[in-house]
């Protein structure tokens, strides 16, 4: 097994760290911040510099796999949303956010799984799906930075928030907002190239 193939099994296997983390009961603060959101947002970090890691190696190296096709974007999704649930459940990220994320990867891996059926047709990334990939893990790493519970999804619109809370907010909020746009315009892109797939 190459080593593009190893990191992305790595990224996964980060995926149960990061969703034990919480059980733990960790909470110890550091500058206002809960031990177990430093630690998640490591991890996290890690996790998504594997993401540009195993590309560009296998890329720079000629060792783009079949497994590495189906296993990369997949250990994505499944860090992404993981993150995104263990927010959610802390109350610092609302539900729709992750359930439209969930909606467009459902949609866009029935294409994929059309596509490959009749013959491999490859439906490049749009400029809206490297966007929505990068505000993603900027907006997760984001949200992690907790400073006394204050960096939950939106605060800043209710002007309690002041500092380096209310910028931390804002930039977090923001790029969420983004993500989510560019999540359901780069769902689209795969409906829209992908039409001549259902014709039948």
């Amino acid at each position: 097994m190459n080593l593009p193939n190893k990191l992305t099994i790595f990224r996964i296997l980060l995926v149960p760290i990061m969703v034990i983390i919480p059980l733990l009961g960790l909470d110890t603060k550091v500058l206002g911040i809960p031990l177990s959101f430093i630690i998640i947002d490591l991890i996290f970090i890690i996790a998504s510099y594997t993401d540009h890691l195993d590309g560009k190696l296998a890329r720079k190296n000629n060792q783009i796999t079949s497994f590495g096709k189906f296993a990369d974007p997949l250990a994505d999704k499944i860090l992404v949303l993981a993150a995104m649930l263990i927010l959610v459940e802390a109350g610092l990220l609302p539900a729709w956010i992750p359930i439209i994320v969930l909606f467009r990867e459902f949609v866009v891996s029935g294409y994929r799984l059309i596509a490959v059926e009749k013959g491999g047709k490859v439906i490049a990334a749009s400029f809206w799906g490297k966007l929505k990939t990068f505000t993603q893990m900027i907006a997760i790493t984001l949200m992690f930075i907790n400073i006394n519970n204050t960096n939950v999804f939106g605060a800043f619109i209710y002007g309690n928030l002041n500092g380096v809370e209310l910028i931390i907010n804002i930039l977090s909020t923001v790029l969420m907002l983004i993500s989510v746009i560019a999540t359901i315009f780069s769902g689209w892109d795969y409906i829209k190239n992908g039409k001549d797939l259902l014709k039948d």
